[in-house]
């Protein structure tokens, strides 16, 4: 036992210093430009395409806020904001597919999943659920009522202190990161040592092979589906070094993923925003399945189709 929670806390430590190389400077950068005119900036360049979607000019800070920073930050910039049922239901299945951009995806480019896939996958999702959500529902046009306020930013001034806060918020993203990977590396390595894990692989089996993967991706998808992208990337890199998992499963997992993870918290704290979040998780599971579903089968049928061009040339 005592060799399985060390093996685990190395394993831990590895993991966080891999992904704080990722997520301390991204935070930094980001964190110091909200206090220049960029995001504002960029909000403002993007507004014109608010209508397509069904969305007021100002919807797009929140946008900007959730894919740059966190749904936190997005969530807050929406309740700064004056909107309809119908654009905040909206904007939280936009932000549910597609936030932490910067992080998440330098995260999921460790384990080797292409820049192209991540991007379209996520961004994809989040256009065109809103388009269709924009063009089906002809409701939910009353105001807003938000259950409570989030916390608001803490609001610095001078450039010293904007760049010690920035700072300070990247180290706390470290040690979040930390706080939680560690625990979770520790746990997954007795289990592996006791043979749980085998099981419990055993037991998800059907579930894996409905989306197309073999048995040893079980692990990442739990622990992204309830802790979320990054940390079930965290279990994504010990995996494809020591469990040998596929290249193939590794974009398949994230495919799943970037659709629905962290589906517990990131439900939750929608909760404030007066919509129901019910119909939020089910439209998150049902496209995470079936989206993963067809191109895990379209993969497999280009790779039949390959193999008979090969033999057929030889």
């Amino acid at each position: 036992m005592l060799r399985s929670i060390q093996k685990g806390i190395i394993g831990g430590l590895k993991t966080t210093l891999t992904l704080g190389k990722v997520i301390f400077p991204v935070t930094l950068i980001v964190s110091l430009l909200q206090y220049t005119p960029v995001l504002d900036w960029f909000a403002t360049l993007i507004s014109p395409l608010m209508k397509l979607f069904g969305l007021s000019g100002d919807a797009a800070i929140p946008l900007v806020l959730g894919n740059l920073l966190n749904l936190y930050a997005g969530i807050a910039g929406i309740l700064s904001l004056d909107l309809t049922v119908k654009e905040v239901f909206i904007l939280a299945v936009m932000l549910s597919f597609s936030h932490n951009l910067l992080i998440e995806t330098s995260v999921a480019l460790k384990v080797g999943v292409k820049l192209w896939v991540i991007l379209s996958v996520r961004i994809g999702l989040a256009v065109i659920s809103a388009i269709i959500i924009n063009l089906v529902w002809n409701g939910g046009g009353e105001q807003a009522q938000y259950g409570f306020l989030a916390t608001k930013h803490e609001e610095v001034s001078g450039w010293g202190a904007i760049i010690w806060q920035s700072i300070e918020k990247a180290g706390f993203g470290i040690l979040q990161l930390a706080l939680i990977v560690i625990p979770v590396m520790v746990g997954i390595q007795i289990l592996k040592d006791i043979g749980w894990l085998d099981k419990l692989s055993s037991m998800l089996g059907p579930f894996t092979r409905l989306l197309g993967m073999k048995e040893n991706t079980s692990t990442t998808l739990v622990t992204g589906l309830l802790l979320g992208l990054a940390y079930g990337a965290g279990v994504m890199i010990q995996a494809v070094q020591e469990e040998g998992v596929s290249k193939r499963d590794a974009t398949l997992a994230f495919i799943f993923l970037v659709a629905c993870h962290a589906v517990v918290e990131d439900t939750l704290i929608f909760i404030p925003l007066g919509i129901p979040v019910l119909p939020l998780l089910i439209i998150r599971v049902v496209v995470a399945l079936v989206l993963t579903i067809v191109i895990s089968r379209m993969w497999k049928e280009n790779e039949v189709r390959h193999r008979k061009e090969v033999s057929y040339e030889h």
